[in-house]
């Protein structure tokens, strides 16, 4: 199994929390898709023939660009690469240009699988974070996307916003959970460098971010999912059971994918590449034949350190099986020596084989994954 992931870096606006490569330019938007075209037949064997069972857009907003390059992309997709039948197709979109129309013409394209940044139900907190969107247009768009088809439908919601308070949180919850909606992924909003929320809040011109807030809304998001009957499988993702992200989960589980566009990482489970993260460049270099990116070579203590990291993160855990049969039986006994100490504070469990972080846990899962690492060669 593989999966493919195209990122398309166009935004309306640029939200003040956002350091994801996007730009709030309309320039070159209609040769992204011929560009993203051109590197997929450069590049279609580098998954040496595994069958492509996710596909994802990605950004940016994918939803800002004509339905028209999304169909053209994912027509290349099939005719160049073995895709999966019932593959899943997903695209991120703002609530702003989810209109009945649009939404018919992306299931017409093929998409099966939305992914709509709502980031919050309450109109205080889209200003917070600076959306373009409004309170109504979320509540709208979500009913739109269940009559135009989409019932395979996550949204991203925020939390540890200075504007939302435990009871605010509550409600954001309580709304989703009333539209069904079988997956969530919910974030502590973090202030990056260099970012006009960062910058703002350095001013004084924003309430800061409180981490007791963040930690109390993260306390509330576990219960309250636990409640309603979804599975925290992993750090920031909850589902219905069987909702799983079939395309991130492939990702924290090891599995190969191709990026395409600006910007975009690919992993063949030896070595790791990225694209230019320069939308002009990206075009000329794809356009030309080759696109200009750089690559990391995997050594074997990489490999298990990003095992460790990534598999700690999912409700499944790090099996300590897998370690010993990649990487030697000393290897897997000297890291469940180190986790003892884990399991002990009770932020972790060991299981059937595996270690696997309790919801404590879960708020220090990129801390512990370092402490478990094994040193560099």
């Amino acid at each position: 199994m593989a999966g493919i992931y195209i990122h398309i870096p166009f935004c309306k606006h640029k939200c003040n929390y956002c350091n994801f490569y996007s730009l709030a330019s309309t320039r070159y938007m209609d040769q992204v898709a011929d560009a993203i075209i051109a590197e997929l037949i450069q590049r279609k064997n580098y998954l040496e023939g595994q069958i492509v069972e996710t596909i994802y857009f990605g950004g940016g907003t994918p939803s800002i660009i004509e339905t028209s390059g999304i169909e053209r992309i994912l027509d290349a997709i099939f005719n160049n690469c073995l895709v999966g039948p019932g593959a899943e197709i997903t695209l991120e979109a703002n609530p702003d240009d989810l209109t009945p129309a649009k939404l018919n013409a992306l299931k017409k394209a093929g998409i099966n699988r939305l992914s709509i940044g709502i980031q919050s139900f309450r109109q205080e907190d889209l200003v917070f974070l600076s959306r373009t969107h409004s309170s109504e247009q979320v509540t709208q768009c979500i009913a739109d996307a269940k009559h135009a088809g989409f019932h395979n439908l996550t949204i991203d919601l925020i939390y540890g916003i200075p504007t939302l308070t435990d009871e605010g949180w509550n409600e954001n919850l309580q709304k989703a959970f009333s539209f069904g909606i079988p997956h969530i992924s919910a974030y502590s909003l973090t202030v990056e460098d260099k970012t006009p929320l960062e910058f703002m809040i350095r001013k004084g011109k924003l309430k800061p971010v409180d981490e007791n807030l963040s930690l109390s809304h993260f306390h509330i998001l576990c219960r309250m999912m636990r409640e309603h009957g979804y599975e925290h499988y992993e750090v920031s993702n909850f589902c219905l059971p069987g909702a799983y992200s079939r395309h991130n989960t492939a990702y924290w589980q090891g599995k190969h994918y191709l990026g395409l566009g600006p910007s975009a990482h690919s992993f063949n489970g030896i070595s790791r590449s990225w694209n230019v993260a320069n939308l002009a460049n990206y075009i000329e270099t794809a356009t030309g034949g080759e696109v200009k990116s750089e690559q990391e070579l995997l050594n074997t203590t990489t490999q298990l350190n990003e095992y460790i990291m990534t598999s700690l993160r999912t409700m499944w855990g790090c099996d300590l099986v897998e370690v010993k049969r990649k990487f030697g039986e000393e290897i897997a006994e000297n890291l469940l020596l180190d986790a003892l100490a884990f399991i002990e504070s009770k932020q972790m469990i060991y299981q059937q084989g595996k270690l696997v972080l309790t919801p404590e846990g879960m708020l220090f899962a990129d801390g512990i994954s370092a402490q478990l690492f094994g040193d560099e060669e």
